[in-house]
Order: structure tokens, then sequence, then C-alpha cells
């Protein structure tokens, strides 16, 4: 019985001791992998490939130009908003000029001399009469004649020179009101085909890498179809799953180790922690990983050009924010 006693004392103790043999005092990193959001660039309509200005691996600026494609229509479609614009103008400048034109002027005021002269001669005549009148040598009836025709030249005169004075008055306000409107609408619509003119030649709206063409020179491109794929370095990001047991020791904002197979060892932050659990994903399911519920995780890797999309790495929390589990 003491044999027994003292064997089962032994193995209890080996077990109790176990752990500590077994653990080397490591960390377990996370597994995980490189993912990054690409830009798909593509036009708005479709149309014929004219040109294509870059190649696959290349690296781009923002604004760098990607692909034009044909643009006879648009072309066409502003000239003729130009001309219509140039129209509607002149239509505006005609309503805003005198009703009419400076030799017409020129001819009322050669009429209002002549007309001004006879009403003076006619109202010398009527002087003459009037003192004649008055000495009773001339009728009454010459007196009469001779102040209706002074009264007929100063009509004439009065309305000659409101005839100038209507000539030299532009249109009617209302008329000016529809020109001005229709050269509003005629330069909305230059705008408009000018801005359809420009989406055919299509720039990079971030910077980053040429990492794959859709469409070569010559090839019809659908309408919303991409035709140049393009991953800029801040879109590239790490994601891995943690057990819940971990995810009290993470935070928004801590620091990752990140390293993987024959690359450089770098360091990430934390951008996304998932609110929700999910299954283990299959990919990174092992022996070791037997927990049943686990939670997202993304991070951005503060040296992105050292990974590769797709790539598989080993994720550690750097000193300060906890340790794996």
């Amino acid at each position: 019985m003491r044999k027994i006693l003292l064997l089962a004392t032994v193995l209890l103790l080996a077990l109790c001791a176990m752990p500590f043999f077994l653990k080397d005092g490591k960390p377990r990193p996370y597994q995980g992998w490189v993912e990054a959001d690409t830009l798909f660039i593509g036009a708005e309509n479709g149309g014929r490939l004219t040109a294509l200005t870059v190649a696959e691996g290349q690296l781009v600026t923002a604004d760098t130009p990607l692909f034009h494609l044909d643009d006879r229509t648009e072309v066409a479609a502003v000239e003729s908003a130009r001309a219509e614009l140039a129209r509607a103008q002149a239509q505006q400048a005609l309503a805003m000029a005198a009703q009419k034109r400076p030799e017409e002027i020129a001819v009322l005021a050669a009429s209002e001399r002549e007309t001004q002269a006879k009403m003076e001669l006619a109202s010398q005549e009527l002087e003459r009469t009037t003192a004649l009148f008055n000495r009773g040598t001339a009728s009454k009836s010459n007196l009469d004649s001779t102040e209706a025709n002074y009264a007929a030249s100063r009509a004439a005169l009065d309305n000659i020179r409101r005839q100038i004075d209507l000539g030299r008055l532009p249109e009617r306000d209302e008329t000016i009101q529809a020109a001005d409107e229709t050269v509003r609408s005629a330069k909305a619509n230059l705008a408009a085909a000018e801005a359809a003119l420009a989406r055919r030649a299509v720039v990079a709206p971030a910077a980053g890498t040429v990492e794959q063409l859709y469409y070569r020179a010559g090839e019809v491109v659908p309408a919303g179809r991409p035709v140049v794929a393009i991953l800029p370095p801040e879109n590239i990001k790490l994601r891995f799953f943690i057990p819940q047991a971990a995810l009290a020791g993470m935070r928004l904002g801590d620091r990752l180790t990140v390293s993987c197979d024959g690359c450089e060892t770098s360091e990430a932050r934390i951008t996304f922690i998932a609110s929700s659990a999910e299954y283990t994903p299959p990919e990174i399911y092992t022996p070791e990983e037997r927990a049943k519920l686990v939670y997202r995780v993304e991070a951005l890797p503060e040296k992105p050009a050292l990974l590769r999309v797709g790539q598989p790495v080993d994720i550690l929390p750097a000193a300060g924010n906890g340790g794996a589990q």
C-alpha cells in the first residue's frame, strides 16, 4: 500500500510540474495574412480604348494619366455647345444695344436739324404776322395759318427727337432677361459637354502601384468596367483573429510586431476590432487553436512596401500591449 501511495504522489507531482517543463516562455504568435483595398479605375461611359499610358507594376502618383477613350463624339458636343453660347451672347449683346444702328440715328439727327430750321423760320414768320395783325395790316386768317404752321413744325421736331431717344434705348427688360437666361443655359450646356470630354481621359486618383490591366488599346470597354487596378500603399492592411480570452488585452491603436518568411520584421497598429464573434476560419484552424469563436482584428502596417497581398504573417503584440494567448 505504501508503494502505491508513493507512486501516486510522484505521478501527481509530475503532472503538476509538466506545464513548467513544456512551456518555452515565448508567446505564441497569431496567424494572419495581408489584404488590400485595391482601387479599380474605369470610365463612367463605355467606348473604345485609344491609349493606355501605364504598365503593370508601374508606380504612379496622383493625377498620373492612366488611359484615354475615344472622344470624337464629346469633342463635337463641345464645339456645338461653344457655337450655341456664341450665338446666345450675340443675341444678348443685340438686346442690350440701341434699337437703331448709329447710321439710322445719324439720319434722324439730320432730320432733326432740318425740322428745327423750319420751326425757327415758322417762329420768325409768326412774329412778323403777329406784328402786322396788331397794326391791322394782316388778316386773322393769315395769323391763324402762321400759328398752325409754327405748331406743326414744333410737333415735327418733338417727334423726331423722341425717335432719336427711343432709338438709343436697348430692348425691353423682358427681352434682355430672356437673352440673359439663354446665355446662362448655353454656358451650362458647354460646362456639361466639357466635363463629359474630360471624363474620357482618366487619371490616377491616388499614388500607388499598377496591379493589373484589364483591357488593351483598341478594345471596347463597357460602361463601368475597370480598366486599371491600382493599389495605394495606405490601403494595405493585416487581418488576423484572436480568441475571446485575448480580447481584453487589445485596444485600437496598439502596436503589433509583424514577421513573415523571408521578410524584415516590422510594426503595425490596430485599426479595427470586431464587436461580434465568428467561427474560426479554416485557414488558421490548427490543433493548438481550439477556440470555437474568434474576433477579427485589422491593422495597418507601418512599412507596407515590405508586404505582399495574400502573404501569411505572424503577429505578436508589441511590448506594453499584452501577450498573445
